[in-house]
């Protein structure tokens, strides 16, 4: 089954967009539009480098920790109506319900960017940089077999007739 291509653009436009209904009454703290907003960035710097994965990597790692987060805010910083100074009822109900729906949508999200950088050449397994010890030794060339075109006398494998070209340096 072919996974339907979705636009970066349009990724990042919805999560904007819900983000921002995200934050009309002040139920958050500032910490939870300044991750948003900043791995939103991230996401213009991946539109930005069409064949950059590193952009691509940093949005998804950023995407996944913000689910993270944003469970955490929604857990500690739910209040009731009475905690919520100067707010409409239903202006609060629309604005938690939009923070909902981006927490809800980013897994979605999440696999279309990984997707995403798959297609730039990401490979399948993240590479973090940690070293690990492997047993497959199929990689491995032995050092007692050596290639037959070259021989010892001509190392370098040059024709035996040829003059040495010009070197431009």
């Amino acid at each position: 089954m072919e996974v339907p291509a979705i636009n970066l653009k349009a990724i990042v436009l919805v999560h904007w967009l819900l983000t921002v209904w995200g934050c009309m009454v002040p139920w958050l703290p500032s910490s939870f539009p300044w991750g948003n907003f900043s791995v939103l960035a991230v996401g213009v710097w991946a539109i930005a480098q069409r064949d950059s994965v590193d952009a691509v990597l940093m949005f998804l790692i950023g995407m996944t920790i913000t689910i993270l987060t944003d469970i955490i805010h929604f857990g500690i910083y739910y209040p009731s109506f009475d905690l919520v100074p100067g707010a409409r009822w239903d202006s609060f109900r629309f604005s938690t319900g939009m923070a909902i729906l981006s927490l809800l949508l980013k897994p979605v999200s999440c696999f279309f960017v990984y997707q995403m950088y798959r297609e730039r050449g990401g490979e399948y397994n993240l590479n973090l940089g940690f070293p690990f010890l492997t047993r497959n030794r199929e990689a491995y060339e032995s050092i007692d077999q050596q290639e037959e075109s070259s021989s010892p006398a001509n190392p370098f494998n040059q024709a035996v007739d040829s003059k040495p070209g010009v070197r431009t340096y």
